[in-house]
């Protein structure tokens, strides 16, 4: 299969999940973090 453009690409791989919930995650393009919002707030209480 030939991907025909860079967005293409993207809109193709599939969502990330976070490994501590599950919960499908809204991926920021400059964002490296392995768990949701929700997640890393419970981790700094």
């Amino acid at each position: 299969m030939l991907i025909k453009s860079p967005v293409e690409f993207f809109r193709m791989l599939p969502k990330k999940i976070c490994p501590q919930c599950g919960e499908i995650m809204k991926e920021q393009a400059e964002s490296y973090l392995m768990e949701c919002d929700r997640c890393l707030a419970k981790k700094s209480e």
